[in-house]
């Protein structure tokens, strides 16, 4: 994928009616791409902006088993987050989804019984994993940590008080943005035509008018069904849809803020039976701390801002556990997702995560769900689509469809770039080899042209803030905006 290709099929897609057009480039609408191409239909999919452009690259990262879902009476919705968790582990995306260790603190504040309660729980999540045959090499069950061992996974603890820790496993995304292009990725490669920047300004069940961003152009796709799958804007293109949206901010700390800090952390919130603060230690030294759970009224935005109640919130909860407290000045940078939640009664943090799917005179838009389950709600949309279309399609194959990058990892290039690219590392550190400048976190001039030659990213915005998450923090973000600009004047003039 990139913008060569993009022209092309620009062409293309004006001139031909396809089986399925897919609105929206989040994980469910590029996973509607892949599932309905890999049955042998012709796809278009597009979005005003780029892969992942909106929740999905906002997400906590994790790939939950369903715990919070049972604590719910959601059975469900539990049993199927742990089945695609384990799809994922397994077969589609081992090399960006993996098995990561989280700390409950036993502080003062959690009782014997809360702890008692939490990890009953974790053993019913345990069962989840084998009802769901995802083995337990993949995943280890929970057991509980005395003080000495729960300091050295986590040595940030506060010791006084500290009784110890329950320890568990789930899964988690080395990076969401990059799933998403993984997804589009690997649709392409079964004949989708993955089209950025094109707006669909008006939705029918012929089709879609849309603008090409780029140029102002605007054409009409023809499509003898349309997906909307975009997610918090989903309304915007279908007035039976009713969502609440609900902001999920999360706090970026500076490297060396938490020092030695090895698995995550789930630090119960303080008044709320099942809500804890998640604390994520991330690859390029940086740690995540998410997230809230707050109504958002109003006109949903493009980027939506974090703010400052929600910092304060969110370290008020994390200091409540450490040994030497994070400070504002420590909070290198912020974000937010909103998730596309169902409209109900009550508040958002207790509306149902379940999906579900709209059809009707040709329109078939999927909303709700959770980034675990983008896959399910992907086979559920393309099932409806061609029911609506009466098109002529295989079953769904995307439980056993490997995304690009997941095949045997490489020998003898650098393990970042193993865990990053997967079976693509050995072409990648090629280009790295070649362009050694780094831009930033580590990541290479070299990265940033496989990005452009291959991940479809256009300008500056693709590269810092969804191929790679530089842009997280400004300042990153601004040292490493003079070598990006750079990548991309070189290949114009190549």
């Amino acid at each position: 994928m990139n913008a060569g290709r993009r022209s092309r099929e620009l062409l293309r897609v004006a001139e031909e009616r396809v089986d399925v057009l897919v609105v929206g480039l989040g994980a469910t609408g590029a996973g509607a791409a892949l599932d309905a191409a890999s049955r042998g239909l012709s796809v278009a999919a597009i979005d005003a902006h780029d892969l992942a452009f909106g929740t999905s690259r906002w997400s906590s990262k994790m790939i939950h088993g369903g715990l919070r879902y049972l604590a719910k009476g959601q059975a469900g919705v539990a049993y199927e987050s742990a089945v695609e968790r384990g799809i994922l582990l397994r077969r589609t995306a081992p090399h960006l989804v993996r098995a990561h260790p989280y700390l409950l603190p036993l502080t003062p504040a959690v009782s014997r019984r809360q702890a008692a309660t939490v990890m009953t729980g974790y053993r019913l999540g345990d069962g989840l994993r084998a009802a769901a045959r995802t083995p337990r090499r993949l995943l280890p069950g929970p057991t509980r940590l005395n003080a000495a061992r729960a300091r050295t996974l986590a040595p940030v603890l506060r010791a006084d008080g500290l009784r110890g820790a329950l320890l568990s496993w789930d899964g988690r995304l080395l990076d969401d943005a990059r799933l998403v292009v993984a997804l589009a990725r690997t649709a392409a490669a079964h004949g989708a035509r993955v089209l950025t920047r094109c707006r669909a300004l008006r939705l029918t069940g012929r089709g879609a008018l849309v603008r090409d961003e780029l140029t102002g152009e605007e054409f009409t796709v023809r499509a003898r069904v349309v997906v909307n799958a975009t997610g918090v804007w989903a309304g915007t293109l279908d007035p039976r849809v009713r969502l609440r949206p609900s902001r999920g901010s999360h706090l970026v700390l500076a490297p060396g803020t938490l020092p030695g800090l090895i698995a995550g952390m789930h630090v119960p919130i303080p008044g709320e039976s099942n809500r804890f603060a998640l604390v994520l230690p991330q690859n390029d030294g940086r740690v995540h701390v998410g997230l809230t759970d707050e109504p958002v009224d109003g006109p949903v935005p493009d980027v939506p801002d974090v703010p400052e109640e929600d910092v304060r919130k969110l370290l008020e909860v994390l200091n409540g556990v450490l040994e030497v407290p994070v400070t504002r000045e420590a909070v290198a940078g912020a974000y937010a997702g909103l998730r596309p939640l169902l409209a109900g009664d009550g508040r958002t943090a207790d509306l149902s995560r379940e999906h579900a799917v709209f059809a009707e005179d040709g329109v078939v838009t999927v909303v709700g769900g959770k980034l675990t389950t983008y896959r399910r709600m992907a086979q559920d949309a393309v099932d409806q689509a061609v029911s609506q279309g009466k098109l002529r399609a295989r079953r769904c194959r995307t439980r056993r469809v490997p995304l690009v990058g997941a095949g045997p990892r490489p020998t003898g290039v650098p393990p970042r770039l193993a865990e990053r690219y997967g079976s693509e590392a050995e072409a990648v550190f090629e280009l790295v080899k070649e362009h050694p400048e780094e831009v930033g976190l580590g990541m290479t001039k070299g990265e940033l042209l496989w990005s452009v030659r291959h991940e479809g990213a256009l300008d500056e915005g693709d590269l810092l803030d969804r191929r790679t998450r530089i842009g997280l923090v400004e300042r990153d973000r601004e040292r490493a905006l003079p070598a990006t600009q750079d990548v991309l004047e070189r290949l114009s003039r190549a």
